[in-house]
């Protein structure tokens, strides 16, 4: 099992999130999200990462000029893509900056399930997502779940991840209903929005690897 702890902002989060076994740190880049952070600011963060873990950058619809210059400034190891990138955008992307990708999807019922397979053929890595509400103002990060059923049994061709409302209370049955072998969480182990709580890491580390 393998944890991504996304949306981090601070060095002491960083340096807790590593110790306690996630294989993925994420930072945001996303002037709308309170996990916003500036690149130079990431970078410094960045440098506090230990060897092997994954610095995950997360973009939403960037252009190729706002990846350039994130690229120079913070040395991430891979680029999450949170927007309405299409496959082509992904493939694009990936080409370009050599770096490989993860595709966030949003799926709210079964008529979404068929983006998965369309983004697997470009991207990495598949991001399974909640998918935000109409009115939403950001397309991840809402503390959102959705029918962890609509995934029972589905496999793609890429390595893929769950996200979208799991917290330490609830990440062990989401992996028992899905058969996940990654997960994500950001919201799902903050105090309030945009802090992150080192107690609910360890704990949601500790119970998605069964260690609780």
């Amino acid at each position: 099992m393998r944890v991504k702890i996304c949306g981090l902002t601070r060095e002491d989060t960083v340096l807790h999130a590593a110790a306690a076994g996630a294989a993925y740190l994420g930072f945001v880049f996303f002037p709308r999200s309170p996990r916003n952070i500036d690149p130079a600011h990431a970078a410094d963060l960045a440098g506090h990462v230990p060897p092997g873990l994954c610095k995950v950058g997360l973009v939403v619809n960037a252009s190729d000029v706002e990846l350039e210059a994130l690229l120079e400034t913070v040395p991430l190891d891979m680029l999450q893509l949170h927007g309405t990138e299409t496959p082509e955008r992904v493939g694009d992307i990936r080409a370009r900056f050599g770096l490989p990708v993860m595709k966030a999807v949003g799926v709210a019922d079964e008529e979404d399930l068929p983006a998965i397979a369309d983004h697997a053929a470009a991207a990495d890595q598949l991001l399974i997502d909640a998918k935000p509400p109409r009115d939403a103002t950001l397309p991840g990060g809402n503390g959102l779940a959705f029918d962890w059923r609509l995934l029972q049994g589905r496999r793609w061709t890429k390595p893929w991840m769950l996200a979208g409302g799991l917290t330490p209370d609830n990440v062990a049955e989401a992996i028992g209903l899905t058969g996940a072998e990654q997960v994500d969480v950001s919201s799902g182990v903050e105090s309030a929005p945009g802090i992150k709580d080192n107690e609910m890491i360890t704990r949601f580390i500790a119970a998605a690897t069964g260690d609780a």
